[in-house]
């Protein structure tokens, strides 16, 4: 009875402890590149490009692949489905403001179902912008129990930074290759 006792009370302050974690997540990388905001832009806000450092491809390289609506900008959309690591899901570009925001509605349907929303902004800071990658969410009681053992921020910051880093090769090595033709 006493066992009973004690696996009920480690339950119910389990379910406090998880009922009292925030409603809401937010993860944020932000990263400054030798390039103009609109060589930026024009990386996220057509899907196609996103193969060049999009930082889940390389997780599973095997992953399907598939775009519908716009080519660019709103309507834009982006399917995919892949192993564990990356699972499946659809991105649709919901905002696209010039060289400024870009705004998508992020959706996975698998390992696990959710929406939330990503955005880029581009701040020019000289020859350089300032880029930032945010993700928003919202947490239902399962996520907030899974948040409890796997750290959102780190787990998905990382993949932003690796996709910042491989952005900034991309865009960089390709205005050294204009500047080199112009000589």
């Amino acid at each position: 009875m006493k066992i009973l006792i004690a696996l009920a009370v480690i339950v119910v302050v389990f379910v406090v402890i998880v009922a009292l974690q925030p409603s809401e997540f937010k993860v944020v990388r932000n990263a400054t590149i030798s390039a103009p905001a609109p060589a930026l832009f024009a990386q996220v806000n057509d899907f196609h490009k996103w193969e060049a450092w999009n930082p889940w491809g390389k997780l599973d390289p095997t992953m399907k692949q598939a775009y519908e609506g716009a080519l660019a900008g709103p309507g834009a959309i982006y399917t995919w489905s892949g192993n564990n690591e990356v699972g499946e899901g659809r991105m649709t570009i919901t905002e696209s403001r010039p060289s400024d925001l870009i705004r998508i509605k992020l959706e996975f349907f698998k390992p696990f179902a959710a929406t939330n929303t990503a955005e880029f902004t581009f701040k020019p800071e000289g020859n350089q912008t300032a880029v930032t990658w945010s993700m928003t969410g919202n947490n239902n009681f399962m996520a907030k129990a899974v948040h409890l053992f796997k750290n959102m921020d780190k787990m998905v910051g990382g993949q932003f930074e690796k996709g910042l880093a491989q952005m900034r090769s991309v865009v960089e090595a390709a205005a050294n290759r204009r500047g080199g033709e112009r000589s």
